[in-house]
């Protein structure tokens, strides 16, 4: 009777045991928020939405709503205010909040490559021909409007951000530059695709990535406080996320890829055409976290030299903003699928 008092003992307590840490995996498993800027999504979200259609975030046990937001800076905003639970972010934008105002946000994983470039419908310009015309961005303050003040610092002598006439236009610069009611816009590969297709030519005046090698991309930013609560969950998505770009790798599945590509608003074949600019630079990081300590620094300095960073406020630290843990245990989880998978 006493041994079988203390085999029902134990079975209790294991069963508790396995229900505690059942009730653990549900809540770190929970249901999570993404953002992509811009509405249309910007071309760089796209394997945001090949992970979601191509069921990469069912896959890893992710269960992610991707929400559009006007702008970057807006999504990064909503994960601070709590609305969502990551962000894609400019990354000077994010540098900018959390330096300027101290706010919680760190980032998990990254683009590196900068695809913005300051150009013009008009023949026979150069970047001083900005001065005193309107110049399309997304916001004032935006991703455009910080891409736009960086490139004139650092690739146009003379010209200030003051001395142009910033357009908000959220993700239509391409649009307006089109239907000929703008010259001069900031723009993505995919908006120069957009604007090519319907037979204009795009003129570069500035190219961010080459004015400044060192410029940094896009952050995914979360909450420190939800990320240590719910850490299991974001390293799923994160997963999901590699997964989704290593298959956008593949020769394979271009056009699948580029299907998925016109919820940025892009026609299949202007899709195709700006996706193959995209791969070409990189974009979609498969082997790195994508947070270049020494692009992140830099852009950082930049923003503090231009005066994006106020009088008496130091920019974040490298290791205060980025924690590597997460894509690191990302890699760790789509490696063991990938070997897994090759071995059945």
């Amino acid at each position: 009777m006493v041994k079988m008092l203390r085999t029902v003992v134990a079975c209790t307590a294991a069963l508790g045991v396995a229900l505690t840490l059942a009730a653990r995996d549900s809540a770190q498993a929970a249901d999570l928020s993404l953002a992509t800027p811009g509405v249309p999504p910007i071309f760089a979200a796209v394997n945001v939405y090949v992970a979601q259609k191509e069921g990469f975030f069912k896959k890893y046990g992710a269960h992610v709503k991707v929400r559009p937001f006007d702008t970057g800076t807006a999504a990064a905003r909503a994960v601070l205010a709590g609305d969502v639970d990551i962000a894609m972010s400019p990354t000077p934008v994010v540098i900018k909040q959390v330096s300027n105002a101290g706010v919680p946000l760190v980032g998990v994983f990254g683009m590196n490559p900068v695809d913005w470039i300051l150009a013009t419908t008009l023949p026979g310009k150069t970047c001083k021909s900005v001065i005193g015309h309107s110049v399309g961005v997304d916001a004032v303050g935006g991703a455009r409007s910080v891409a736009l003040h960086g490139m004139l610092a650092r690739g146009c002598p003379g010209v200030k951000l003051s001395q142009v006439k910033q357009v908000a236009l959220g993700s239509n610069t391409a649009t307006a530059m089109i239907a000929g009611t703008l010259s001069y816009g900031v723009l993505h590969l995919s908006d120069v695709a957009q604007i090519e297709a319907q037979g204009k030519k795009v003129y570069t005046l500035l190219a961010a990535r080459k004015v400044n090698p060192l410029s940094h991309h896009i952050l995914y930013v979360v909450r420190k406080d939800r990320l240590a609560a719910n850490r299991k969950a974001y390293v799923r998505a994160v997963a999901a996320i590699i997964a989704a770009n290593r298959f956008m790798q593949n020769p394979k599945n271009f056009n699948a890829v580029a299907k998925i590509a016109t919820v940025t608003g892009l026609s299949e074949s202007v899709a195709k055409a700006a996706l193959k600019k995209y791969l070409a630079i990189h974009s979609w990081s498969t082997k790195t976290d994508g947070m270049n300590r020494a692009k992140i620094v830099a852009v950082a300095k930049l923003l503090k030299k231009v005066g994006a960073i106020k009088p008496g406020k130091q920019p974040v630290s490298f290791n205060k903003l980025i924690d590597p843990s997460v894509w690191k245990d990302a890699m760790a989880l789509v490696n063991a699928h990938e070997k897994h998978a090759s071995a059945k």
